[in-house]
């Protein structure tokens, strides 16, 4: 049987030469799946029980088969393996999505459950689907094939009010990236700008800046995962968008500094700055559902400090 390491598991999917998981592991990985999703579920039910009493009932009978799935899943593997059921974990395995804790968030709401229970529903329902293709045992075989389709239809539960979440799953990598260059480009460039007093220098500074960042942010992003798991489309694609939106991020604010006046640039450049802030705030408000104060938050006031950094720096 294969080993674990204590690092990561990986899990083979086709045409990529990662080391498979046993049959066993694949069953244990399954009875994690559906505890995790069971929980979560009952979490946002208790949440939000008393304000949208008809989506909390939905996920309340979502968690009773979450339950039936663990179920039928342990009995498979007394079954076939015995009483020892290994700890394999959604985290150990390359290829899920890390999602943040969001049943931790103080404002939850009906449209932003649902975008998570898609989103779960969809990538468990891929790994019933890929683990079809490595396994032999037929009453396995079965019983994955059964549950693929379950979870196909509860990803109905929000297919018609996805189409926000989608546009949300489509820009997310996006405000990622106009974040990070928005960001961390903010303090070399105008550190750069008041240490020289030079719009030229600065300019370069925040060229450097950005195409590094877009670089690196690209290459985070495509090695993340493959995207058979997840959904999230090729690697290639997204670290592609991901380094270009990074670089963009941060050649917004540093155009200015090809007039060659540096008070005029730099007056151009901090309301540019405040531009992209607002938008990216906006952003995640309006199409990711974060909380206009914690957007606010989040984004404006981390960008006010890089900001003010970079100019403490730059006068030093």
């Amino acid at each position: 049987m294969h080993h674990l390491s204590r690092r990561e598991t990986t899990f083979r999917v086709p045409n990529q030469s990662l080391q498979p998981l046993s049959e066993k592991e694949i069953l244990a990985l399954a009875i994690s799946l559906e505890e995790e999703d069971g929980k979560i579920y009952g979490e946002f039910a208790d949440r939000i029980k008393e304000k949208f009493p008809a989506t909390a009932s939905a996920l309340e009978s979502m968690l009773q088969e979450e339950s039936s799935h663990r179920r039928q899943l342990i009995d498979l593997f007394r079954q076939r393996f015995g009483e020892k059921i290994p700890l394999i974990r959604r985290q150990d395995v390359k290829g899920f999505i890390h999602r943040p804790p969001i049943w931790l968030n103080p404002t939850l709401s009906p449209q932003r459950i649902r975008n998570q229970v898609q989103t779960m529903e969809s990538e468990t329902r891929r790994f019933y689907e890929h683990a079809l293709e490595r396994t032999t045992d037929a009453g396995t075989r079965k019983l994955l094939g059964d549950l693929a389709e379950t979870e196909r239809e509860h990803e109905q539960f929000a297919v018609e009010e996805m189409k926000p979440g989608a546009k949300a799953g489509a820009l997310e990598a996006e405000d990622e990236g106009l974040m990070d260059g928005s960001v961390s480009t903010l303090a070399p460039v105008f550190a750069a700008a008041f240490a020289t007093r030079n719009s030229w220098d600065a300019f370069l500074v925040g060229i450097a800046a950005s195409v590094g960042a877009g670089i690196s942010m690209g290459f985070a992003e495509a090695l993340s995962d493959d995207g058979a798991l997840s959904g999230r489309g090729q690697p290639l694609l997204r670290g592609t968008v991901c380094g270009l939106m990074t670089t963009l991020g941060g050649i917004g604010h540093t155009l200015p500094f090809l007039i060659p006046s540096f008070l005029l640039a730099t007056l151009i450049a901090v309301v540019v700055v405040a531009i992209e802030l607002g938008v990216i705030a906006w952003i995640r408000n309006h199409f990711m559902d974060t909380p206009l104060l914690a957007a606010i938050f989040q984004v404006v006031l981390g960008g006010v400090l890089v900001f003010l950094a970079g100019i403490l720096i730059g006068s030093a």
